[in-house]
Parts: structure tokens; sequence; C-alpha cells
């Protein structure tokens, strides 16, 4: 009597990502998709290491065409201040080894990305010694826009008008 064939357990062999992640390798369109999914992953990456802690979370990688890198952004506040910081992204990218030129946004709004949070304001109050530093710098400065500023600075924070001492 022939011995019955040896039957491993799924938890026998490789890990369940990594099973399908070799069986994505198989067939040649989909070999395509998980290279494609790979390099966007990768490039993402190379992105958020270009941004600020509070912007990474806020896009994702559509497509490179022609060294044209495309990346889907959650709102027009994201992609204008992305915007900015788009030719020191695009030079992090190029000392990384990718061949971009460019960086294009679209806005798509309800994407699901979480929102990009402001880091909370950090101020203190002003104490005597500051308050009398900016009544000395008031006092020297000549009229003018400054000089009105610095008196508005005073009066909110003193809760008077300043001392009459000033120059005109």
């Amino acid at each position: 009597m022939a011995a019955p064939p040896i039957r491993r357990s799924r938890s026998s062999g490789q890990s369940g990502s990594t099973h399908l992640i070799g069986w994505l390798g198989h067939d040649s369109q989909s070999a395509n998709v998980l290279a494609t999914a790979q390099m966007h992953l990768n490039m993402r990456s190379a992105v958020v290491s270009a941004l600020p802690a509070n912007m990474r979370s806020a896009f994702e990688v559509i497509k490179l065409d022609n060294q044209v890198l495309t990346l889907m952004v959650s709102s027009a506040a994201f992609a204008a201040k992305f915007r900015q910081l788009a030719p020191r992204v695009t030079a992090h990218m190029q000392q990384a080894g990718w061949n971009i030129a460019e960086i294009k946004l679209k806005v798509q709004g309800g994407l699901g990305l979480p929102e990009v949070v402001k880091p909370p304001r950090e101020a203190r109050t002003l104490d005597e010694t500051d308050l009398k530093a900016f009544e000395v710098l008031r006092t020297a400065l000549r009229p003018g826009p400054l000089a009105d500023a610095v008196a508005k600075l005073l009066k909110h924070h003193q809760g008077a008008a300043p001392s009459s001492d000033a120059k005109p």
C-alpha cells in the first residue's frame, strides 16, 4: 500500500504575506503589479524622508512617467505647502537615485488620508523684564510701522497705554 502524501500545515512554511508576494511573482502581469507597488512604496519612503513630520501622511504616490512624479494630496492647503518644498524634495529624490525632474500634484479631497495635525502653539506670557526691554526698544525706534507694532504689543501686554516718555 502506498504511503499517503505528506501534508504541510499552512503555518509550517513561509508567512502568508511572503507566500502571497511569491505567488504574485509567478505570473508576468501580477509580477509587474508587484514591481510597480514596490517601486511606489520605495518612492513614497524617499519623499517622506524629505518632508517635515506633520506632512508625511497626507499624500500618496500615483505614478512616475517621463521623469515626472505625480502625487495625490489630500487638500489644497497641503498642495500649496508641498509646492514650496518641491525643489527640495526633487533634489532629495535625485540624490537618492530616482530620475525625477518634476513633481506634479493632484488634489483629491476625501481620500481617507489622515488630516495633517498642526503642532500645538507654544507661547509664553511676557514678564516684566520682557516688557521693559520692549519699552526700551520702543523709545529707541523712529516713528513708523515697527514702532507702532511694538507700542501695540506693549499696550496689549500691559493692559494700559505705553508710558508718555516715548519719542513722538
